[in-house]
């Protein structure tokens, strides 16, 4: 239910912006592992410029198409019970030192897609669980994935 979800969120973005969104969390996980992990939200990676220069503008978008907005510091919004969080796909290189250039696209439903590989995966959970709320909060949840994540490699 959330891959379609995630995939009618990505048409919109790119018939109005040409953003292509990148799977991620725990639902990108999913999608490439064909694992039920229960994702409980959406988390897009997009363009930095739509997170700071043209937010208003993606925020006003997404609420005219039936999102709610529930948190604007974190860029999260609500749509038929089921949160959507946005974040910028350039600080993938800072944090886990994933390069743009080597993301996978992938089309599915006749959208296209941003994917991160097995092994991205993994360095950015490992990368995650060192992050201080991470530690706090998901410190099990995220042990679980990189374990997971180890006996699909």
């Amino acid at each position: 239910m959330k891959k379609g979800m995630f995939f009618e969120n990505a048409k919109l973005l790119y018939d109005r912006f040409g953003i292509v969104p990148l799977m991620y969390g725990s639902l990108g996980l999913e999608y490439i592992t064909n694992e039920n992990l229960n994702a409980d939200d959406i988390d897009i990676l997009i363009s930095e410029i739509f997170i700071t220069d043209r937010w208003n503008e993606l925020k006003d978008f997404l609420i005219s198409e039936g999102y709610v907005l529930t948190d604007e510091h974190e860029h999260t919004f609500l749509r038929d019970g089921v949160t959507y969080s946005y974040a910028d796909i350039e600080d993938l290189e800072s944090f886990a030192g994933i390069r743009m250039k080597d993301i996978e696209m992938r089309e599915a439903d006749g959208v296209n897609f941003l994917m991160l590989s097995l092994e991205q995966y993994l360095v950015v959970y490992q990368k995650s669980s060192k992050d201080g709320y991470r530690v706090n909060v998901r410190q099990k949840k995220d042990a679980d994935k990189i374990r997971f994540i180890e006996s699909k490699l």
